[in-house]
């Protein structure tokens, strides 16, 4: 059995096409929770190869990319209020 870690990948980018290209590879492994907040399963290959495009693709001067990593007891925890119900694309970790 492949373990999966839950990452939130949240970011901070200015430049449209930079932010646009970062978005774009994030929907490809996970689902967007707010404008620059991704929720994603991931084994850790799929992780280490996420982190890596991603990294190729910032200016480490000016953008920020942050990753939390979440347990499972933690991911049951979490809340959300408002927004679009993604209902169908949650996570459930068993």
């Amino acid at each position: 059995m492949i373990t999966k870690i839950f990452t939130v990948v949240a970011y901070d980018i200015s430049d449209d096409k930079r932010r646009t290209k970062i978005a774009k590879i994030l929907e490809e492994y996970g689902v967007r929770k707010n404008y620059s907040v991704f929720e994603c399963m991931l084994s850790r290959d799929q992780l280490t190869k996420m982190k890596k495009r991603i990294a190729s693709k910032l200016k480490s001067n000016s953008d920020t990319v942050l990753y939390y990593y979440l347990c499972k007891e933690c991911l049951h925890k979490a809340e959300q209020y408002g927004g679009e119900n993604h209902e169908d694309k949650i996570i459930r970790i068993v």
